[in-house]
Formats: C-alpha cells, sequence, structure tokens
C-alpha cells in the first residue's frame, strides 16, 4: 500500500512576546498503514489553547517543550480509518493529544473512543474534555466551592472559565464574572445566568468587584492574573481561597512581570492560594465525565464555540487567544 499523503504544523521558531505567523509552517508529510497494535485516524477537530504558549519556550514547565521541526501536540478528534488495535474499529470516533496535522498513525492505546451520544464529537475538546474537567476541579475540588457563597471568576466567557461559572451558579453560589467584550458579556448574563461586566470598560477593577460584591468574595478562579488578580486578592473576604488556574495576560511578556501588589492581603486575609494541573487528578476524570454528561443532558449547562475552518487556520485560531477572538472554545475544524 502507498504512503498517505498528510499535513502538519511545526513550530519553526521559540516566540518572544505574542507569537506571529512565521513562528509556524504547514509541512507535508506521509504516513504508513498501521501496524499490530495501532490506528490510523484523520482528525475532524482540533482545540487551540492557552497552556500551548508555555510549551513554546525553551524551559520544561509541567511538560517537556515543544521541539522545534516537530509537529505542534494537543487535543485532537478524529475518526479511525484503518485498526489494527483489537478495541478500535473503523468508524470509531477518538480523542488524542496527536495535535495539528491532518492524519496520524499511532498506537491505540494512546487515543480514547469518545460516545457522541453524550454530547458532539468537538465538546470532547472543550465542557466534556480538558477546559471543562479543569473548571469542575477547580470549583469542586480546589476552590471547594460551597452553596451562598460568592465567586469571582476572570476571562468568564473562555473555555474553562464559561463551564466554572455555570457549575458554580449550579451550587447556589453568587457568581461575578469579567469578560473582554460586551458581546461575551451577553452571552453570560442570558446562556450562563451570571451577573458580568466588561473590564475593558472599567476605570478601577478593584472598586467593580466591591459594586458587584460588597462583602466580598469566598473564592476567585483565575485565569488571567495582571491586574485582575492584584484586584482579586483586594476583594477576598478573610480565610478566601484563590484558584490559580490560568495566567493568559502574562504569558507573552518578554520578562516575568512583577507580582501584585497586594499579595500582602493573603497574610491580613489568611487566603489559601492554589494552582492546579488537571492531568494530575486523571482518577477524577471518570466522575467529572459522568457528572457533565447528565447536566448537558438535562440543559444545565451550556456551551459555545468560536470556529475556524482548515489546518491551515490553527495559527491564526491560537493567536486569536491572546485578542480575545474566542467566546467559549476556540476550535479548527478540518
Amino acid at each position: 500500500m502507498a504512503p498517505i499523503r498528510s499535513r502538519e504544523i511545526h513550530l519553526v521558531n521559540r516566540p518572544e512576546g505574542l507569537p506571529e505567523p512565521g513562528d509556524f509552517a504547514i509541512v507535508e508529510t506521509t504516513i504508513d498503514e498501521p501496524r499490530d497494535g495501532e490506528v490510523q485516524v484523520r482528525n475532524l477537530w482540533l482545540s487551540v489553547d492557552p497552556y500551548m504558549r508555555g510549551l513554546m519556550w525553551t524551559t520544561r514547565t509541567y511538560v517537556d517543550p515543544y521541539h522545534l521541526g516537530e509537529v505542534m501536540t494537543g487535543g485532537a478528534v478524529g475518526t479511525v480509518e484503518a485498526s489494527r488495535h483489537p478495541k478500535l474499529s473503523e468508524g470509531d470516533l477518538v480523542l488524542s493529544n496527536h495535535g495539528w496535522r491532518d492524519r496520524f498513525v499511532a498506537s491505540g492505546d494512546g487515543v480514547h473512543p469518545i460516545d457522541p451520544n453524550l454530547a458532539p464529537p468537538q465538546a470532547y475538546l472543550g465542557v466534556m474534555g480538558m477546559p471543562g474537567f479543569t473548571a469542575w476541579l477547580g470549583i469542586h475540588e480546589i476552590g471547594r466551592l460551597e452553596a451562598g457563597e460568592a465567586i469571582f471568576v476572570s476571562g468568564a466567557a473562555g473555555a474553562v472559565g464559561s463551564v466554572a461559572c455555570q457549575l458554580a451558579r449550579r451550587l447556589g453560589a453568587k457568581v461575578v464574572g469579567s469578560a473582554g467584550s460586551d458581546e461575551k458579556v451577553q452571552w453570560l448574563q442570558d446562556k450562563a445566568g451570571i451577573t458580568a461586566f466588561n473590564y475593558r470598560k472599567v476605570k478601577h477593577l478593584y472598586r467593580q468587584l466591591v459594586r458587584e460584591c460588597r462583602d466580598g468574595f469566598h473564592v476567585y478562579f483565575d485565569n488571567v492574573g495582571g491586574g485582575h488578580l492584584e484586584a482579586a486578592l483586594l476583594s477576598m473576604r478573610d480565610f478566601g481561597r484563590v484558584v490559580l488556574c490560568g495566567m493568559i495576560g502574562q504569558y507573552n511578556a518578554d520578562h516575568p512581570p512583577a507580582g501584585p501588589s497586594s499579595l500582602i492581603v493573603a497574610i491580613t486575609k489568611r487566603l489559601t492560594m492554589r494552582g492546579f494541573i488537571a492531568f494530575d487528578h486523571a482518577e477524577l476524570e471518570p466522575r467529572f465525565q459522568a457528572e457533565m454528561a447528565g447536566l448537558i443532558a438535562r440543559g444545565h449547562v451550556r456551551w459555545t464555540e468560536t470556529v475556524y475552518d482548515g489546518l491551515d487556520s490553527a495559527p491564526a485560531a491560537f493567536l486569536g487567544l491572546f485578542s480575545g477572538a474566542n467566546t467559549g472554545k476556540m476550535l479548527v475544524r478540518l
């Protein structure tokens, strides 16, 4: 059988500051037919996520960085075109981390079947996947949010934030979220059912938080860092919990930014601040998926997607994360 042609996107330059289109290259390649234990998969949907920016650094974060001249790995949903794996068949929909490419051949043990009856296939890259799991962990396991408490979620209209807001509301908490456009605020109010504001129109973020919740927040779910974290610390109640999920506002900084000048209140307010990574809690993922599938089936969690079309558009979709181009999950449809 002749090799099958495919295309993939490589990182060819380590960006300083905001990445540029020239940091990526589309490469023509070929794949061979699968051997025993392997599958051939044609990708249908690709995920672009903020964490990928940290993998472009030379230093290791919580996983190894991308290698120059190699394919960008990341979440993808595809269909099995050929299988020599005993538990996978042609036509199965699968989730993988094989990233930005049209097709691939890999061990069948490294791809995971998904059930399209529970949610659309691409939802396994969003609300039913890593972003949804991250939100679920942050609310239930890290923040330990309870009914009647108040929570502030920054980046509330993103893939993680939008789910975190709805899970918090379902618990009976008072939820306030920030977003970067009036359209995103409208979605959060109408679909997620929370109080939200456009932080770009706010002159003093801390004063806005006081107006939204005069008694202070029990939990802050941080997706942004920087000025959001600084203001949120000041607006916390005594013994509050700060969930450090992401800091997208700092991922493209040329030099490490100064820490929040308000950090001293972590002492005076006796705050708990905890960072977390979703894959450290993999044993909880089956519980999350069962709960989330039920919430979706009952219409208790809504989501939205921003979709770019074609493999060529993956770098633009990724860069759009840092300009606020997405509401909900940013996806590439192949």
